[in-house]
Formats: C-alpha cells, sequence, structure tokens
C-alpha cells in the first residue's frame, strides 16, 4: 500500500513489490554521462533523443569515486509509478492534488537528534572539504556546464513573513564550496524572497533537501497562482499524505530542512554575487532541459556558498534526465491540478479531466477534456482554455477534445484533431504573451517579431465537435463483450 512509503527508502522497498518499477546494477558507473547514457535506453521517456522509453526507474549501487553511495534516477518517470506511489489511478492523479491543495496540513518541526538527514556531517571547515567529492552529481551529457543536482528541493524563508517556500531548481557544483542556482524569470517565491535579502544587502540562508518522500516532490512543483507567494507546497505533501512533512532545523544555518532526506546542503546565497554557469566548462551550455534542448549556460547566476552537507547512513543520491518523462510528471501533475481548480471554480462540471502532455514536458501543452450539455456551453471550451492559460501562466498550448476522447492516447487525441478540427474556424492564436524562457522558439533569433526571450503566441486548438452536430460526429458504437469469457491465449 502507498501509505507504506515516508521517504525515499521506504518508496524503493514498495516498488520492490512491483513488477517493472525498479531495477539495479551492481556494475561500475561514472557521473561523467554514464548514468543517464544508460538510463535513456532502460526508461527515460519524455522529450529525451529517441531511442528512448518508458521504464523501470533505476539505482546504481557502485558508483565511480564514491564507495558509499548510490544513485537513484526515474522514480518519477512513469505516470504509472506515480499513480502507484500516491495511491492513485494514473488518470486521476491531477485530481488528488487538487484536493490536497485544498486540504493542506502544515509541516512540523522534528529535533535534530531525531533528523536521519544528520546522521553524517560535514562542515565546509573541514580539512579537504569538497562538495564535488561527497556528492555523487552526474552530468547529463558530456558537454554539460558541470555536475548537476537536478532533484535538490530548495527550502527559504522570506526575510520579512518568515514563510517558507520548497521548489526544484537547476543547481550546478562549481567548486569545493559553491554551487549556481538558476530561476526562471519572475516565476519562483524563492528568488522573491533572494531579491528581498539582496535588497537590505544580506545573503538567504537556503537548505537543499535531496532523496525524500515522492508525495513532496510532487507537490512542490505547484506554482503560481496557484501557490501565492506565502504559500508553503509542504502542506500540499501532508494534505496528500495526511499526516505532517517533518522538519528539522540545519546545523550551521537558520533554516529547516527535510528531515529524512538522504541528503541536506546548507548555504546561503549570497549578497551580490554572480557566476557564468559554465566558467569550468566554456562550452555555453547548461544541461538538457525539459523542452528537449540543451539550455544556454547563464552569464551571471547567483551563487550559493555551502556551509555544510549532512546525509544518512549510505546515502542515495536522487537525480533525473533534464528532459526525461520525470519532469513531465513532476511538473504537469500540479499543472493538471491547477487548471481543474480554476476552471471547476469558474464553469463547474465541464471540464472532466486535463493532461499536461509529454511533449510539452508537463508545461507546454494541455489537453482538455470538455463535456458540452446544453446549446448554452458552445463556446465555453474556449473560455476553459483561456482560464486553463491564468491557470497556469508557463502554458502555451491548449487542445480542446469531447468527452469521449481519451486525453492520455496522443492518437486519439490526433483522431480529434484530423477529424473535428479546420485550422482557419478552430484555431484561436493569442500573440506576445509571456510563456517560458527555454522554449528556443520564443525568442528573436526564432523571428525578429518576437519581442524578447520567453514572449510566445499561445494557441488553442477548438477540436470539440459543435453541440447542434454531436450526432452527426457519433463515435462506430461496437458490442460490449468481457474479455475473461473467452480462453484467448498466444498462437505458438
Amino acid at each position: 500500500m502507498a501509505n507504506q512509503i515516508h521517504d525515499l527508502r521506504s518508496a524503493i522497498e514498495f516498488l520492490k513489490q512491483h513488477e517493472n518499477q525498479i531495477v539495479y546494477t551492481n556494475s561500475e558507473v561514472d557521473c561523467e554521462a554514464e548514468i543517464s547514457g544508460i538510463y535513456r535506453y532502460v526508461g527515460a521517456g519524455g522529450t529525451v533523443m529517441r531511442p528512448t522509453k518508458i521504464g523501470p526507474a533505476m539505482l546504481f549501487n557502485h558508483v565511480k569515486d564514491y564507495e558509499h553511495s548510490k544513485v537513484l534516477i526515474g522514480l518519477f518517470a512513469s505516470r504509472e509509478r506515480v499513480g502507484l506511489m500516491l495511491g492513485c489511478e494514473p488518470d486521476r492523479l491531477g485530481f488528488l492534488l487538487n484536493d490536497a491543495l485544498n486540504h493542506p496540513v502544515d509541516p512540523i518541526e522534528i529535533p535534530q537528534a531525531k533528523a536521519k538527514c544528520q546522521e553524517v556531517v560535514h562542515l565546509s571547515t573541514d580539512e579537504g572539504f569538497d562538495i564535488r567529492k561527497i556528492l555523487p552529481a552526474p552530468k547529463n551529457t558530456l558537454e554539460d556546464a558541470g555536475p548537476y543536482i537536478t532533484m535538490g528541493l530548495c527550502y527559504a524563508s522570506d526575510p520579512d513573513t518568515k514563510a517558507g517556500d520548497i521548489t526544484i531548481h537547476r543547481l550546478c557544483l562549481q567548486s569545493k564550496d559553491e554551487l549556481t542556482m538558476f530561476f526562471t524569470p519572475g516565476v519562483r517565491h524563492i528568488d522573491a524572497f533572494r531579491k528581498k535579502a539582496e535588497g537590505n544587502q544580506n545573503n538567504l540562508p537556503i537548505s537543499i533537501s535531496i532523496g525524500v518522500d515522492p508525495a513532496i516532490y510532487v507537490t512542490s512543483c505547484f506554482e503560481p497562482p496557484a501557490t501565492p507567494l506565502g504559500f508553503n507546497e509542504l502542506s500540499i505533501a501532508g494534505g496528500l499524505r495526511g499526516k505532517p512533512v517533518e522538519l528539522t532545523k540545519c546545523l550551521t544555518i537558520d533554516e529547516m530542512a527535510i528531515a529524512n532526506a538522504e541528503y541536506v546542503i546548507e548555504g546561503e546565497l549570497v549578497f551580490g554575487q554572480r557566476m557564468r554557469e559554465d566558467i569550468n566548462t566554456n562550452t555555453g551550455k547548461a544541461m538538457p532541459e525539459f523542452p528537449g534542448y540543451t539550455g544556454v549556460a547563464d552569464q551571471a547566476l547567483p551563487v550559493i556558498k555551502v556551509k555544510a552537507i549532512t546525509h544518512r547512513k549510505n546515502p542515495i543520491m536522487q537525480t533525473c534526465i533534464g528532459p526525461s518523462e520525470e519532469h513531465v510528471n513532476l511538473a504537469g501533475i500540479p499543472t493538471e491540478a491547477s487548471i481543474l481548480n480554476m476552471v471547476e471554480r469558474a464553469m463547474p462540471g465541464r471540464v472532466l479531466n486535463v493532461y499536461a502532455h509529454s511533449s510539452g514536458g508537463g508545461k507546454y501543452l494541455a489537453i482538455l477534456q470538455f463535456k458540452k450539455s446544453i446549446p448554452s456551453d458552445e463556446g465555453r471550451q474556449r473560455q476553459a482554455a483561456l482560464v486553463a492559460f491564468s491557470a497556469f501562466p508557463e502554458l502555451k498550448h491548449v487542445i480542446l477534445v469531447d468527452e469521449d476522447v481519451d486525453i492520455f492516447d496522443s492518437n486519439d487525441v490526433l483522431w480529434a484533431l484530423t477529424t473535428r478540427y479546420q485550422g482557419d474556424l478552430d484555431t484561436v492564436f493569442i500573440p506576445g504573451v509571456r510563456c517560458h524562457p527555454l522554449d528556443p522558439s520564443s525568442s528573436n533569433l526564432y523571428h525578429p517579431s518576437i519581442l524578447s526571450t520567453g514572449i510566445a503566441c499561445k494557441t488553442i486548438y477548438d477540436c470539440t465537435v459543435p453541440f447542434i452536430q454531436k450526432e452527426r460526429f457519433k463515435r462506430s458504437s461496437f458490442k460490449e463483450v468481457n474479455l475473461s469469457d473467452y480462453d484467448i491465449k498466444p498462437l505458438k
């Protein structure tokens, strides 16, 4: 049962009970792009370059130069597996998170003596301290700017209100005690906290927890307006599990961390300090991002000065491939919940389900299943799409389909696009709107009419049947049978 999961290790034990959900290797592997190179073929999926596939998570038990550490990749790289770990059917995950959003349970603090994340302590003042030798952080590709922490849950607090927030960010290991931190412009709460601290010429204490209960990872990916500034996403994880997330005080900074994390990095975002992301490689590239392309190295990123690293005995480093199905589920399921939340409030009962599609990395493309019940529902489907854009500002495209289309079956969605859509009649363009800077087509390098990076034309593809013609577009109806009544065997 999913209720037996309370940390990363219990999640792994749980998956062992289910066929083809987790595999391992005892062969020695190198963090220098080899882990991602292997997992691409095992189960990466998403927008990773083909060939790839949806498959099991993978545990690497023998990592070169890290004798006592393991690396886990792909925990969330299957919607089915996410459903198993959260105790929910895969196609209802958006509804599950929406319910947790509406029934939050605030985190609690436990004593440091009970915090498993502090079983082993490395202080930056220790002789020979080097985060690169403690953390088996992989490179996704050989041209990455450096080793990256891709599953680091960054926790910081508002300098004024002390309200905490948790988010996943792109973190690159740059020196023995420095990380760079990438912020998507304008949408991250911790970035707002950093700017407040810098406005007062102060550093911002920050902890980075790696390897926790899967419920915490999924709920940490909610974004405004579903979770406005001051809303702690850990309370959604508490609502999801029906019990509070346990935090503990850090050892060297005035901040909290997740008490049962495999690793915790303690540090400060340093006032006024910036660093070029590829300072060690000069490739001009960062790492593969969710749209399927390698991101451009940022020229001036905020810097975290590391004060300490704590971890459990024999820790497990959790990581992911940037463009994999893992990102799709981590980003996409909260996106679905946010859209369901806002659309249901605006027009109850009309949107039956939402899927943040894999090809959009869980962010750019949403399929909305809309039911027209009365003549006056005509046109409301497009209003629902507009609400979806408001619910998740980084969304670029919305495809609207009827209730008889399976939104999780891309062939069925494309069938609706082919037989229930006319480009000149059923397309709504909303040009010049802020979307996401990692979309390479949202740049004036793509077209001079695009004013700045991250500006896009949001588009609605209305593949719903006009209400007055629903009978004409009725799908062929087949006889219902029970397959268990038939003795079906493979032909040999």
